[in-house]
């Protein structure tokens, strides 16, 4: 019998950064949201040699090396990704996939959590806290960004997310989000932060969009969040194309889903990824059909043209199965050596 263990973990939504300022010494801080799709699925086994199928192998084979000489395990291991979240899309592609490895292994070889040694390893959680936060416990988690001596932002506050509220997604697969390393020269070249737009952004959330979250008051919520997100995107739009949105489509549908009543309009993290909220599951299908009768018949179904999905928050971190599989390892698609 071969063990194995399997890891779903889901999309996050990265709501906004609250102090690009740092003037107090802590710099970002960012608050986010756990969805229910897209998600990513892996499965982790003890193999013969480095075994990878499915998509990213070069960097999954990269982690699970890097893993194991941490760790000092002396076995060798594989890894299937069933399912992967859109990446360079603002949905944390990355790091779920990092901390699903991570964890997937640790519970194969009956390790203990260790989010910030991994988080560290892996080279995630450079800027915001919440991928490895929301991985372990959904719902909407701020941090408290990063100190001088912080290696994992630290959680400020953990709130579940109305069940009956719905998130729509608007994703365009024909751009990617800024990310590496010209994510990193986009900050060195956007000018300073101004200490009274941190102090708005900090204001709303904490007066605003926290209590209306905790009240179940989406009007207050949305309108807090689409607050920050007019903030951020201003300050980010000389790095994306010079507009809030880094797709003029996905930002065209954000303008709509706004005229016809969605709440808390925004953008996740560099995108092309937009999202906007609705008050219910009826609410989000009804403002989805009216975008899409608004689309020209001939150009309803053109390739290119951003796609609007209904998701709903979770309230519950990854979901880690151990169990027991006589599947040979063999089976796997790929080979990494990575």
């Amino acid at each position: 019998m071969q063990t194995r263990v399997s890891v779903q973990t889901s999309a996050r939504l990265h709501l906004g950064f609250f102090d690009l300022n740092g003037s107090l010494g802590r710099r970002f801080g960012s608050f986010g949201l756990a969805l229910d799709r897209p998600v990513t699925t892996l499965t982790v086994f003890r193999a013969p040699e480095l075994t990878v199928g499915g998509p990213d192998a070069d960097r999954v084979g990269a982690h699970i090396e890097a893993l194991r000489s941490h760790l000092h395990l002396d076995a060798t291991y594989g890894a299937r990704v069933e399912q992967a979240i859109p990446a360079h899309a603002g949905l944390g592609s990355g790091t779920q996939l990092a901390f699903a490895l991570a964890a997937g292994l640790r519970r194969l070889e009956g390790l203990t959590e260790d989010f910030a040694g991994d988080a560290l390893l892996l080279q995630r959680g450079g800027r915001s806290g919440i991928g490895a936060a929301l991985f372990s416990r959904g719902g909407l988690v701020v941090d408290g960004g990063h100190g001088p001596h912080t290696v994992l932002p630290p959680v400020l506050s953990h709130l579940p997310f109305p069940e009956d509220w719905r998130v729509i997604l608007v994703m365009d697969s024909t751009f990617s989000g800024v990310h590496g390393a010209e994510e990193r020269a986009a900050f060195a070249a956007l000018p300073t932060f101004s200490a009274a737009a941190s102090a708005d952004i900090c204001h709303r959330l904490l007066m605003q969009a926290l209590p209306a979250l905790v009240e179940r008051d989406l009007g207050q919520f949305g309108e807090a969040v689409s607050h920050i997100q007019a903030i951020l995107g201003d300050y980010f739009a000389p790095a994306q194309g010079g507009g809030r949105y880094t797709s003029a489509a996905v930002g065209a549908v954000m303008s709509r889903l706004a005229h016809f009543g969605a709440q808390g309009i925004g953008q996740s993290s560099w995108g092309p990824t937009g999202f906007a909220f609705a008050a219910s599951d009826d609410e989000a299908q009804r403002l989805v059909r009216r975008v899409r009768e608004e689309r020209p018949a001939q150009k309803a179904e053109n390739e290119g043209d951003p796609v609007l999905v209904v998701c709903k928050a979770i309230n519950h971190g990854a979901k880690i199965t151990l169990n027991s599989s006589a599947q040979d390892f063999k089976s796997a698609p790929h080979h990494s050596n990575a």
